[in-house]
């Protein structure tokens, strides 16, 4: 993973450059900056180059792949940063990923909540969770569907180690990140809806969404993390 080389001071850069745009964009949107949390999407990139953004002051990191986690932890471990997942989570990978992260951005199914809470349950632990919901309607992406998304938390609350603390997505893609708009409003709306039921143990704190491209249009429709990897890190390295 450490292969990979990276230039410190364009992180630095480029990182500065994502602050100022969010600051924009709040300014824009009538929003506190200090609302939206910006997450490093770290995936594919070295520990070392992770490392530049951390002393740089960034605390929120995020991986896609449950097979990152551990050799960025351990080449890491002497920084304090705060780590989540955001990866499509296969239920087989749930004890090698639990120990490394404090929330899970992806939870999409009452199967893997049930998974979830039996580990936990074992361990004596908690965890955070963000519902994922598929609000643009592509067959690419994963999340239940934005008109089964109350029932699904509701069904999520029963499990008392998973803590729900808001909704996930990713907008639709397009030149045009105006595109994602519509997206970005429903989860928007979604969490106006659960929010009004009040329901036990169900928090909606949480908008998580919002990328490179559309992260403007995000932070316009309420978002409070946004999610960035290539605008900081540069572009992925080819996967295998």
């Amino acid at each position: 993973m450490e292969a990979a080389g990276f230039d410190p001071d364009r992180i630095r850069a480029n990182l500065s450059a994502v602050r100022q745009r969010m600051r924009a964009a709040c300014e824009s949107a009538d929003r506190d900056p200090e609302a939206v949390r910006l997450l490093l999407a770290t995936k594919t990139q070295p520990p070392g180059a992770v490392r530049i953004a951390i002393e740089a002051g960034e605390r929120l990191v995020a991986e896609n792949r449950v097979q990152e986690i551990r050799p960025k932890f351990e080449a890491l471990e002497d920084l304090e940063y705060e780590r989540h997942f955001i990866g499509h989570l296969q239920s087989n990978k749930i004890n090698a990923l639990l120990p490394f992260v404090s929330c899970i951005q992806t939870l999409d199914r009452t199967s893997l909540a049930a998974k979830l809470q039996k580990k936990l349950e074992r361990e004596g632990e908690e965890i955070d969770v963000l519902l994922q919901v598929n609000t643009s309607g592509e067959d690419s992406k994963f999340g239940v569907a934005p008109e089964a998304a109350v029932e699904f938390a509701k069904e999520v609350r029963t499990y008392d180690a998973l803590r729900i603390r808001g909704l996930m997505t990713i907008g639709l893609l397009g030149e045009d990140p105006e595109a994602a708009r519509p997206s970005l409003a429903l989860l928007r709306q979604i969490r106006d809806q659960i929010s009004e039921l009040d329901l036990d143990g169900v928090r909606m704190d949480e908008l998580s969404m919002g990328m490179s491209a559309d992260l403007e249009v995000a932070i316009a429709e309420g978002s409070t993390i946004i999610r960035v990897g290539s605008a900081i890190f540069g572009a992925r390295e080819p996967e295998n």
